[in-house]
């Protein structure tokens, strides 16, 4: 059988003999495939091939190839696609989600200023600040994931906004989808960090705006607490978050800067796939297991501790989202393909992450 050879632009095939025995090398449209059996267990063989895929600008997979039976342990192959970290067209489905989200934003915001999109569709388009803060928190957060997924090379998609008409947010939030592997702790640090830290940014600049501004009737008979971090912007500019009048709130913008700490709070829990989980798993590697099962477990403590001495007004959030974090711990966090620990820059970085994380929480978010 003649030698195999490297196709396209590859690694060379002595770079990995070690690990895998390549019997046969060919392509099939832009992907590579490396046919051949591996000579060591899977993670270590991904380890192994990994970066030197990633030096050539492919992600790389291990892959069954060709029928199972007696020789099953040979039919593998590496398969190498190129990477890419741009947008491949036009992201039809982000941009037809922002709008809409745009549109419930702008509809239940009418309703923070006493509006009704319905009777007068103008006052839809006077609650502009509003959907300004509310969106201008959650897109800057999460394009601080997707600009540090273009940083590491990891294949991340735009920012999906979720649309929902229902008052007072007009969204339950936006998410990127992760498409390719995490190369190391580093790289899941900065991505799960990212995402908090400019969001944090984006909830001071809107709660000063909003603290600026008048303050509205209360359209909804319902009362936001502060968390420790939005009571610290308003001492610090020496504005209101609370007013005599009980039939006063504070601004609809300043409620992009509330829903901002409290997103931030929800997407810290250090646990599976949420900012938090990365972070932690980035810091302390597989321990965090152990950390990601007492989550559900202190939420649903809270719920009930709540539910017992004072009011069931609110409960409800924290058994669902205690709920949400018993299955996040069960799926587990993500996994980087080298585990190596982090330096103690970012390991500083994390803990204060996490501190800022806990000044944007508040037991009683919001009561009747």
């Amino acid at each position: 059988m003649p030698a195999a050879r490297t196709p396209g632009d590859g690694p060379p095939l002595e770079a990995f003999a070690s690990v895998f025995q390549v019997r046969e090398v060919r392509t099939d449209g832009d992907r590579l495939l490396y046919v051949g059996r591996p000579t060591v267990p899977a993670d270590a063989l991904e380890r192994e091939v990994y970066p030197l895929f990633r030096e050539h600008g492919y992600d790389v997979s291990l892959q069954r190839h060709g029928p199972a039976g007696p020789t099953a342990h040979e039919s593998y192959a590496l398969v190498a696609r190129p990477q890419s970290v741009g947008l491949d067209g036009v992201p039809w489905t982000n941009l037809a989600l922002a709008l809409a989200t745009v549109v419930t934003t702008l509809f239940v915001g009418s309703l923070w200023y006493r509006g009704n999109a319905f009777a007068d569709p103008a006052s839809a388009l006077r609650a502009w600040p509003f959907t300004a803060a509310v969106l201008g928190v959650i897109g800057t957060h999460e394009l601080g994931h997707y600009a540090m997924s273009r940083y590491h090379r990891v294949q991340a998609s735009l920012p999906y906004f979720i649309p929902v008409p229902i008052p007072p947010f007009g969204t339950m939030g936006a998410v990127i989808k992760m498409e390719g592997r995490i190369p190391d702790r580093k790289a899941l640090f900065d991505i799960g960090v990212a995402g908090p830290l400019v969001g944090l940014v984006a909830t001071l600049v809107v709660t000063v705006i909003g603290l600026h501004l008048p303050p509205v009737e209360n359209p909804f008979l319902i009362q936001f607490n502060h968390p420790p971090l939005l009571a610290a912007i308003a001492g610090v500019t020496g504005r209101q978050l609370t007013y005599a009048d009980p039939g006063l709130i504070f601004n609809p913008v300043v409620f992009g800067g509330w829903l901002g700490a409290f997103l931030t709070f929800l997407n810290l829990l250090p646990v599976g796939q949420l900012d938090g989980g990365h972070v932690v798993r980035a810091m302390f590697g597989e321990r965090t297991e152990t950390i990601g099962a007492a989550v559900p477990a202190g939420l649903f403590g809270l719920g009930a501790f709540q539910w017992l001495s004072r009011s069931s007004d609110v409960t409800l959030v924290w058994f669902l989202w205690g709920a949400l974090a018993l299955g996040l711990a069960y799926a587990g966090p993500t996994t980087p393909i080298s585990d190596e620990p982090l330096d103690r820059r970012r390991m500083l970085l994390g803990v204060a992450t996490f501190l800022l994380g806990v000044a944007c929480f508040t037991p009683v978010p919001v009561q009747g």
